[in-house]
């Protein structure tokens, strides 16, 4: 049950200098993060730029730090969460995309270091055993205008470059989208008709100019509070709100689009994916993609998501939401969950595996460590609004507590097979008495 507690005040973030380089961490060390956490580790904040967007300015992030990594890398408009995967960005360091565990008030370790050392005391025993990694991760994406039409390659296409597939799902949260900025409607897939000859020609006039390509798709309002669930090798051209994204620990991707709001898109962007000897095999590039889904004349109703409550529990003070959920071919991959605290309130949420947790609204506790939502943050600073929580600790249960005068919100995203009560796509009609 829930139980109303006294407020605290607010403790300042800390500044701190992001390394280069760390020494090799010890199982030790993870150990004792472990126990001084309770199984809960406290995580810096990871940003990512990219060189072919326009950053939304909306993550937070201090306007002087926009650039921060040098204007060749880009503008930063991402930040991973819980995140083992590296990005795969041209120039990048081996470590940018990589969540560092926050111990003793300095960056101790990478998270994926940790998982390695200690695998199934973090992530349970049999994710452990099937992955031997965390294969999720999620993000928040900020940008100013549309990304370019593109598609994420699927396990067997992928392997050809030594990478894995990434199917990915989409919520846009209310906290962070007070603004559409330049154009918040997303492409999906093509329209019903569309042949395989027209997606073709675009990439035949791929230097001409915009190649065309959504002529051929149709654009979907994007809504604060609702998502989309996306499989693999779906033509997707993602808009302007703020994106939490859920999905599967691999960062391929493919651009269709040779041109966006007037910038040319690299052909690089469509082949860095692909096998070299396919790199100007138009066939293959068009064959990539997963046709009948492409062109699914109920695309809506078969990818669209909205909240789903998880109990009836707003008499207690508070309030766990389903915000990502369905299976990709038959697979539960990640689901995700928005949990909101009324203030004053503590409760205790038990979970079936561990977790990454981001805070997007107030300020309070999860179990022994203070939860801060910024207003602003400069680039190597360390906050207090990100955690990974371990299984154990998940199962046992985590006592939430809201410290603030306003609702305390957080996001937090499961790994695969975790949630088998999770709703269906579709389900939120039924449930929501549609």
């Amino acid at each position: 049950m829930a139980k109303r507690v006294p407020t605290a005040p607010a403790k300042q973030a800390t500044r701190t200098r992001v390394p280069t380089r760390l020494p090799k961490v010890s199982a030790q060390l993870v150990r004792q993060a472990l126990e001084a956490g309770e199984g809960i580790l406290r995580l810096g904040p990871t940003w990512v730029p990219r060189s072919f967007l326009t950053p939304g300015r909306r993550l937070k992030l201090h306007p002087n730090d926009i650039y921060a990594l040098g204007a060749h890398r880009g503008g930063i408009d991402e930040r991973w969460f819980a995140s083992t995967t590296p990005a795969a960005n041209e120039g990048a360091p081996p470590d940018e995309g990589l969540s560092y565990v926050v111990y003793q008030g300095q960056r101790a370790f990478t998270l994926k270091e940790a998982i390695e050392l200690e695998g199934p005391r973090i992530i349970g025993a049999r994710l452990w055993n099937t992955y031997r990694r965390w294969p999720v991760y999620s993000k928040f994406f900020d940008n100013m205008g549309p990304i370019p039409h593109h598609m994420h390659q699927n396990d067997t296409q992928a392997a050809l470059v030594g990478q894995q597939g990434k199917p990915e799902a989409y919520y846009f949260p209310p906290q962070l989208n007070s603004i559409g900025n330049n154009f918040p409607y997303t492409f999906f897939g093509l329209e019903p008709g569309t042949t395989k000859e027209d997606v073709r020609r675009c990439l035949e006039r791929w230097d001409q100019g915009d190649n065309g390509i959504l002529d051929h798709s149709k654009a979907y309002r994007l809504k604060p509070g609702t998502g989309w669930l996306v499989p693999p090798c779906v033509l997707h051209a993602p808009g302007s709100l703020v994106t939490y994204e859920p999905q599967w620990g691999s960062d391929v991707f493919a651009m269709y689009q040779s041109m966006v709001e007037g910038r040319y898109v690299p052909w690089d962007l469509l082949v860095k994916d692909v096998p070299k000897k396919y790199h100007r095999d138009l066939d293959y590039l068009v064959n990539q993609l997963d046709w009948e889904a492409n062109v699914d004349p109920q695309f809506k109703e078969h990818h669209y998501l909205e909240p789903i409550p998880v109990a009836d529990t707003a008499s207690e003070g508070y309030q766990d939401l389903w915000v990502v959920y369905g299976k990709v071919q038959d697979k539960e991959l990640f689901t995700a969950k928005e949990l909101t605290i009324q203030p004053g309130v503590r409760v205790t949420i038990k979970d079936r595996g561990a977790y990454g947790l981001i805070t997007v609204q107030g300020s309070g506790r999860i179990g022994k460590h203070r939860l801060q939502t910024p207003a602003m943050i400069r680039f190597g600073e360390l906050t207090e609004d990100e955690v990974f929580v371990t299984e154990e600790a998940a199962r046992a249960g985590v006592v939430f507590e809201n410290t603030g005068n306003e609702p305390l919100v957080t996001l937090r995203y499961f790994g695969p097979d975790t949630n088998p009560d999770a709703p269906e796509v579709g389900d939120y009609k039924r449930r929501n008495g549609r």
